[in-house]
């Protein structure tokens, strides 16, 4: 614990003044079952090799699962998928009941009409305050570069002008 104490709602409002894109990341449990959440911290980590990252609450439920996991999908959003984005943001509930998605590398489920959508292998995860960062080496993506994304600002949903 550092000796500065800092507020976090005030911290909170002001990291949501960095604009991020949304995404759902995928992943199947140890008994096969898929699980998914909304995400906004997804980030490149590097092109050679290909390295992305994402993180999750160490408080979540899914956090053991999204661990043992061979592979993660992380499917970026279009500005259309408000509807999706909810749908994984909210807890508990059977995200993929009437849901299309096709399986991805290692099983994880990738959606129809998302921007990007990249298939990762789970490489390593590092405990980093509250969160878990998850690195994942791509091994394969998928584009849909006329769509436009889902945008996260200030607390709210955006899109592009």
């Amino acid at each position: 614990m550092s000796d500065t104490t800092i507020a976090t709602r005030p911290l909170r409002n002001a990291l949501g003044r960095f604009a991020t894109g949304v995404a759902i990341v995928t992943a199947l449990d140890p008994d096969g079952r898929p699980i998914g959440l909304t995400v906004n911290s997804f980030s490149a980590v590097s092109l050679d090799p290909a390295l992305v990252l994402w993180c999750l609450d160490n408080g979540s439920n899914s956090l053991e699962a999204f661990r043992r996991a061979s592979h993660h999908a992380i499917n970026i959003l279009a500005a259309d998928q408000v509807n999706l984005s909810n749908r994984f943001a909210t807890w508990p509930a059977d995200r993929f009941v009437g849901l299309p998605w096709q399986p991805g590398a290692g099983g994880a489920p990738v959606f129809p009409g998302c921007c990007a959508v990249f298939e990762v292998a789970n490489e390593t995860a590092h405990i980093g305050g509250d969160h878990t960062i998850f690195v994942g080496r791509v091994e394969r993506f998928a584009e849909t570069p006329d769509l436009a994304p889902l945008l996260f600002h200030a607390g709210q949903y955006r899109q592009l002008a």
